[in-house]
């Protein structure tokens, strides 16, 4: 890959692990302002791939990556990758701590720094950022209101900074997970150790609908490892469903689920089939093998033809 887009500006989570991805090796890394620009840049080829955060281990999914998926011209995961997140609290050169009474952040990064504020400097008020780079971009300015930012450490060395406090972040074992998206492409091959990501909307709202929806999956023995339920923006109480699943694609008892689902909903678009980047091998219970579900193919097909079994 020539382009590689990144939620920036230099100095994100976005950026650090992104270059953990063997991908970025040899790439042009460009950071954009906001997700829906990162992935914009994707849609209309000015990059060839983009890396966004879709969710953290304390604060859940993000949800402007989710919505950008969901909708627009298709992307799909290639692949995915997951840091610590570490935090700290950074000043122009010169500033004390007692000095801090406006702060600037991410929402994500305050929600995890929520309790050490509220212990540290419980008079300063906090001010929401686009990013934490973004962040300690603005109060690098001589003329910044802010008297500090939180972000990833990274941010204070690129800015000039001056670190307050380290390590600040009330979770010392948070995680956040990135996706590597592209436009459509043939998925990558199987490993053993997948995730596939679905977006899926219903027909419309009945009792039972997401009873049908997890059916497809259970039957099958395919395990969910994320299920959320987001507004579609069009009326209150019309939601579509964000899922990561166990499994490729290429694996008979995904494609039957998906088949499924097809069947079932208004509308099911596929997000890719990719590496888990914890290694996870899913547990593939009796019945389930590629396997089997030939076998079961063959026999079936043979009493279609015979009427013998």
């Amino acid at each position: 890959m020539k382009n590689i887009a990144y939620l920036g500006p230099r100095g994100t989570f976005t950026e650090a692990a992104l270059l953990q991805l063997k991908t970025a090796k040899d790439a042009h890394l460009i950071p954009f302002e906001t997700v829906t620009a990162v992935l914009d840049a994707v849609r209309n080829g000015e990059v060839d791939a983009a890396l966004v955060p879709l969710e953290n281990s304390v604060e859940g999914s993000v949800s402007q990556t989710l919505d950008e998926l969901a909708s627009g011209e298709p992307l799909v995961i290639i692949d995915e990758v997951a840091i610590n997140v570490k935090f700290s609290l950074m000043a122009r050169p010169g500033t004390k701590l007692e000095d801090v009474t406006l702060i600037t952040t991410h929402p994500h990064a305050f929600a995890q720094c929520r309790g050490w504020l509220s212990t540290a400097l419980p008079d300063a008020r906090v001010v929401p950022a686009l990013s934490t780079a973004s962040a300690a971009e603005e109060v690098s300015d001589p003329a910044s209101r802010y008297q500090a930012a939180i972000g990833a450490e990274i941010a204070a060395t690129h800015y000039g900074l001056k670190v307050l406090a380290h390590e600040i972040g009330d979770n010392s074992t948070a995680r956040t997970r990135f996706v590597l998206v592209t436009r459509p492409t043939t998925p990558p091959e199987m490993t053993g150790a997948d995730r596939t990501t679905l977006v899926i909307f219903m027909h419309e709202d009945h009792a039972g609908a997401l009873l049908e929806i997890l059916t497809e999956f259970s039957v099958r023995g395919v395990n969910l490892t994320r299920l959320e339920s987001r507004p579609t923006q069009k009326q209150l109480g019309d939601y579509y469903f964000s899922i990561d699943c166990e499994g490729h694609i290429s694996e008979q008892r995904v494609g039957e689920a998906l088949k499924g689902l097809h069947r079932i909903c208004a509308e099911v678009r596929y997000l890719g089939s990719y590496p888990r980047h914890d290694g996870v091998i899913p547990t593939m219970h009796a019945g389930m093998s590629d396997v089997q579900f030939k076998d079961s193919d063959s026999w079936l097909s043979n009493i279609r033809k015979s009427g013998n079994s």
